[in-house]
């Protein structure tokens, strides 16, 4: 009784979606080919391409805080930037940063309003501990090579909404590669989703991922009326552990193949509100309702090919549940407009498990199964200035310009002076208002400096913990870095010069601030 319902089911949704093709112009999609293992594909290298930051400078962080001050620092909010990371990114390290070229805040890395940037994990790792990504009115980003972990909507720390990586609104041409996203439970526990696209993003790619341990893998669409958001690749990722939403779909068009799914453990790809989705060559194993419409009646529709549905079991036909199992077939046809090159769905398990997620060198499927690692990989180009800098302890020779310069600031603590800062006197000490700030050498007339010195008091050694130089005269950063110290860069002649701490871990004392020719 349940094979002849499904079959039903099957015939009225493939009559509605022949319809629906016929008036949409869907077409079988292109034959299939190479494509380049080193940048964007699938949906992402449509509508222009996505490139992130290529081309433009290159900068490393190792702060939240770093991230936000390289995307201030830019000379427009589209100046092409690409950001290093490297260690653990978290809520202690991660402030919020002001400035014309970008819109960021306390609790998230925040990718608002900005476009032509690329975030990679490099070195070590780079680790976002209970800290988001948002992606909002933006374009051309890319992120690869980075670990989201245990991000909370509720509870203590929040970040996000809950979800390890979020766009929304206005959003296109986004590649995500190579990244490990993960949970420790579903909503009872905090969290929400893994890999969320809302309010008319376009034209995304999620590549050689892990998904796992969560409640909700992601959505395109974050309610039922929200259907503008379409246009999104998801192949060779790993969905492990996961309740529902691998993903969910409302409206649009998504191409899902060469994926590895174990432990679906509600349902899987939930197509539905007029949803269109190319499924083929995937790997489903030990799950259930792999695919389908689920916890609606609005139909979602679906084309299959090649997949391999290893201990699958599927619920019966009712009220809001429309199961495409246990026999799955094509009930519409999905166009897709790029070359791509398919794994059988065979050898899925092994290639995905070789190549996705962070920390695996970047490695992709040769197109036949077998592992390769394109080049150059994202730790071989060396950053170019400025740098974020650990500062020398060292004080430099010469004449310290601030004796007899004057000074100002952003604020300054109760009891504490701009004038302290060029005194050469180390027992006197300016200190923001709070825990960040900034305090500026000024001179009457232009000045060549190319190295300044901050001496924190002796009791408060190592409370700085992020700032940067800054040309008071034109905004241009000079250099940025973390901890107190002697800092050079190219020789600058100026009128003032700021030293901005956008970082600390208590309230900064600065004895000196020393400029060098």
């Amino acid at each position: 009784m349940r094979r002849s319902r499904a079959t039903r089911l099957r015939a009225a949704l493939a009559t509605t979606a022949l319809a629906a093709a016929a008036a949409t112009g869907a077409v079988l999609s292109m034959p299939e080919a190479s494509a380049a293992t080193g940048g964007a594909d699938g949906y992402a290298a449509q509508n222009g391409g996505t490139t992130g930051g290529a081309g433009g400078q290159t900068v490393r962080a190792t702060t939240g805080t770093q991230i936000h001050q390289a995307l201030c620092s830019r000379a427009s909010s589209s100046t092409p930037l690409v950001i290093e990371v490297e260690g653990t990114i978290d809520h202690g390290n991660t402030s919020k940063v002001s400035g014309g070229s970008c819109n960021t805040a306390d609790d998230k890395i925040e990718l608002k309003d900005i476009s032509n940037v690329t975030l990679v994990g490099v070195g070590g790792g780079a680790v976002f501990d209970q800290l988001g990504i948002h992606v909002r009115n933006s374009s051309n980003i890319v992120i690869r090579n980075v670990t989201v972990r245990n991000v909370k909507k509720s509870g203590s720390p929040t970040s996000n909404g809950g979800d390890a990586i979020g766009m929304e609104t206005d959003v296109h041409n986004v590649w995500v590669d190579h990244a490990t996203l993960e949970a420790s439970g579903g909503e009872a526990e905090g969290y929400d989703s893994l890999f969320d696209l809302k309010d008319n993003t376009r034209y995304v790619t999620l590549s050689y991922s892990v998904l796992r341990n969560s409640g909700r893998g992601g959505l395109v669409g974050h309610s039922d009326s929200d259907v503008s958001s379409s246009f999104v690749t998801y192949h060779h990722n790993l969905y492990q552990n996961i309740d529902s939403r691998a993903p969910l779909l409302r409206g649009g068009t998504a191409h899902t193949y060469d994926n590895y799914f174990v432990s679906l453990n509600k349902s899987g790809i939930n197509s539905r509100v007029g949803a269109h989705v190319k499924v083929e060559n995937n790997y489903f194993r030990d799950s259930k309702d792999v695919l389908g419409t689920f916890y609606t009646d609005e139909l979602g529709y679906w084309q299959v090919s090649g997949n391999v549905y290893d201990n699958v079991t599927w619920s019966a036909e009712g009220a809001e549940n429309h199961p495409a199992g246990p026999d799955p077939k094509s009930n519409t046809t999905v166009a897709i407009p790029y070359a791509y090159s398919l794994d059988p769905a065979a050898c899925v398990p092994g290639v995905v498990t070789a190549t996705a997620g962070a920390g695996k060198g970047l490695r992709v499927s040769d197109g036949s199964c077998s592992p390769q690692t394109p080049g150059p990989t994202p730790t071989s180009p060396a950053p170019t200035s400025p740098v974020p800098t650990s500062p020398t302890p060292t004080r430099p020779a010469g004449t310290n310009l601030s004796i007899g310069a004057g000074s100002d600031g952003s604020g300054k603590a109760s009891g504490t002076s701009y004038g302290n800062v060029r005194d050469g006197n180390l027992s006197t000490y300016w200190s923001p208002a709070g825990s960040t700030g900034s305090v500026s050498i000024k001179w009457g007339s232009p000045t060549a400096v190319s190295t300044v010195g901050i001496r924190e008091t002796a009791g408060t050694s190592g409370t700085i913990r992020s700032w940067r130089v800054v040309n008071g005269d034109t905004g241009a950063v000079l250099a940025s870095g973390s901890g107190a110290g002697v800092v050079g860069f190219p020789r600058t002649t100026l009128g003032k010069i700021t030293y901005e701490i956008t970082g600390s871990a208590g309230t900064p004392q600065v004895a000196e601030f020393e400029t060098y020719a």
